[in-house]
């Protein structure tokens, strides 16, 4: 009886050991799983050409690049406006990436460079952004300035001391839900700290369709809402298709980059699909 005692007790031994050394392996299972969402990253940019963007100026044709303002130089994407003969004159830009998406997470590297253009707005000092959920850029009309979209603003610091948030939340032609509230003012800053000079600045964007967006900068989360949805003040610069959605979820759309009269550099574009 002692033996059959002792068999069971080595047998109960033997099996917790071999439960402690499984746990490890389903560890690192969980890390290979996490390996292989990470090669799922795609790049869209290719850091020789513009293959895959298309621009839309106001004032000129969807795929009419004025003056190359956008431009592949060393390796990345650069908004400039040398050939503007010094006069911006409200000629804001989008370069659209060619595919919408709805559920993914968007990386960009961004910095801001020289001098604003003249005539530049002051509140276009060191701004730009990318626009997600937007509309086809082939139906905006010919001077139409910026896309029906959520915004997710680029600022940098311009006074030393002076904070100036980074991943802001502008809509053009549409309204979010923040804290349960329903978010009408056109933009709203985030909690990030201040970026200033020519450094770059990591940028991340997370999106789930019509539930949840939420801005990342250098990795840490500084901004989410939800509900994104056609409405806002400026309405009025819109199509009459779009005034009669007011109130719709934005369930997905094209993205771009801004062109709005200050030289800025995009790097490293990367998106994952959820």
């Amino acid at each position: 009886m002692y033996k059959r005692i002792n068999l069971l007790t080595i047998a109960l031994v033997l099996l917790l050991i071999v439960s402690c050394k499984k746990k490890p392996e389903a560890e690192i299972t969980d890390l290979e799983v996490e390996e292989k969402v990470s090669e799922n990253w795609i790049s869209l940019f290719n850091g020789k050409d513009l293959d895959g963007w298309t621009p839309k100026i106001k004032g000129y044709d969807f795929g009419d690049n004025i003056h190359n303002t956008f431009r592949v130089e060393d390796g990345v994407i650069k908004v400039s406006y040398d050939g503007y003969d010094g006069m911006f004159k409200d000629r804001y830009g989008h370069l659209f990436y060619k595919t919408p998406y709805s559920n993914y997470i968007l990386k960009i590297q961004y910095r801001f460079t020289g001098d604003q253009i003249e005539d530049g707005a002051g509140w276009a000092t060191r701004n730009s952004g990318v626009m997600i959920h937007s509309e086809d850029p082939k139906n905006m009309a010919k001077d139409q300035s910026f896309p029906l979209s959520i915004e997710v603003q680029m600022l940098g610091g311009i006074t030393e001391g002076v904070s100036r948030s980074t991943a802001n939340l502008c809509t053009p032609g549409t309204n979010v839900v923040m804290d349960g509230e329903l978010i009408t003012d056109h933009c709203t800053n985030s909690n990030s700290e201040t970026y200033y000079g020519d450094e770059w600045v990591n940028l991340e964007v997370e999106v789930h369709s019509d539930s949840l967006i939420i801005h990342k900068i250098n990795g840490k989360e500084v901004l989410r809402y939800s509900k994104p949805q056609y409405g806002g003040a400026d309405m009025d610069d819109y199509s009459a298709e779009y005034k009669s959605k007011i109130g719709q979820a934005i369930k997905g759309g094209y993205f771009s980059l801004q062109s709005e009269s200050h030289p800025t550099e995009f790097r490293n574009i990367e998106l994952l699909e959820l």
